[in-house]
């Protein structure tokens, strides 16, 4: 019987369950995460206008665990040994045969004020305290914005930024409220969405320009203030801000000696293996992967990142040997070399 360990229970994580499960019904699956559920972030846009809440976001995951016969340990991990075959945490250390790390990234909050900000994507309560600020506002400044890693392009979250953008205004107006507000975006890049391509970038700030909201672009970021947004090109008035920073690897990467991207993130090779550790993988936002340069930090990609670490860690357990084959699943292209499965483009036709 073979030992799996999975840290972290979001996309990645539970889609691990999932995959060695399908493949594996005897294997001993046991997952650490502070919390038995699953957050669905891509559904924190809604929160603001009162279109989701917390019954809508926040999965209870004890059936799951239960029906997937998972051993679930409530805690945190603080580090590891014996490369990998051994997972610390506070209540105890866990030994496994293979390990999959799937416990997210973590946003960089070095900017001096970044206090005085929201951080949509860290959470729930950050979405409800969005919801909360706009409903007892009479009209103001309203600031949303995102940065990046600068080390680590891919390790950003710009999509529901303007995700949250373009739902705040659709929800003012709905209100009725839109005239007493000023909507402002800001990033440090020119051309903000360019890793969607120029179209995109065209797109996104001409429907800015058709809503009248403001763009303040190409700065670096200074700092924040309780009722203002500093960048080295100027600064402008804010009652609230909503600001979204790069990510980096989590702190107990710090406690490890697996291999990290110059960005911080755990370095992976073409088959999410964590480079220089024998069957130590990893999916989702703690890893820096190799791909093209436009592969986001989304859920989606963390399952394709999932399935794959989890077939190629039953594979590498069950038998090095397996004959090279093509593999071809739902919205992705793999190939399976010496029994690994590699994670290429996503299939053009799917969206």
């Amino acid at each position: 019987m073979h030992k799996i360990t999975i840290i972290g229970s979001g996309f990645a994580g539970l889609t691990a369950v999932r995959a060695i499960r399908k493949q594996d019904k005897t294997a001993e699956i046991t997952l650490i995460s502070p919390k038995a559920e699953l957050v669905y972030m891509p559904s924190l846009i809604w929160v603001p206008s009162g279109a989701a809440s917390k019954k809508d976001i926040v999965i209870p995951l004890d059936n799951f665990f239960k029906r997937m016969k998972v051993q679930h340990i409530v805690s945190e991990v603080t580090g590891l040994e014996n490369q990998g075959r051994s997972v610390i945490t506070p209540i105890g250390t866990y030994e496994n045969d293979a390990l999959i790390i799937a416990s997210g990234g973590r946003f960089i909050k070095k900017l001096p004020g970044i206090e005085h900000a929201i951080t949509p994507c860290e959470g729930l309560s950050a979405a409800e305290q969005i919801r909360d600020r706009v409903k007892v506002m009479d009209g103001g400044s309203i600031a949303v914005g995102f940065s990046g890693n600068p080390k680590e392009p891919s390790a950003m979250r710009g999509g529901p930024m303007f995700e949250f953008l373009f739902g705040l205004d659709t929800q003012l107006r709905a209100e009725g409220r839109r005239d007493k507000f000023n909507l402002n975006f800001f990033t440090p890049a020119a051309k903000p969405g360019a890793r969607l391509g120029e179209k995109a970038v065209d797109g996104l700030l001409s429907e800015m320009k058709k809503r009248n909201i403001t763009t303040h672009l190409g700065h670096k970021m200074k700092q924040f203030t309780t009722d203002k947004v500093v960048t080295e090109g100027g600064e402008f008035a804010a009652d609230l801000i909503l600001f979204m920073p790069g990510m980096t690897g989590n702190t107990w990467f710090d406690n490890t000696d697996l291999a990290r991207s110059t960005g911080g993130l755990l370095k992976a090779n073409q088959f999410c293996e964590v480079e220089g550790f024998d069957k130590v993988f990893v999916a989702g936002d703690s890893g820096s992967f190799p791909g093209p340069e436009w592969m986001p930090k989304q859920a989606h990609m963390a399952d394709l990142q999932a399935a794959a670490a989890a077939k190629n860690a039953l594979d590498n357990l069950d038998d090095p040997t397996i004959v090279s084959r093509k593999f071809s699943g739902n919205s992705l292209i793999s190939l399976n070399i010496k029994n690994k499965i590699m994670i290429t483009e996503p299939i053009k036709t799917i969206s």
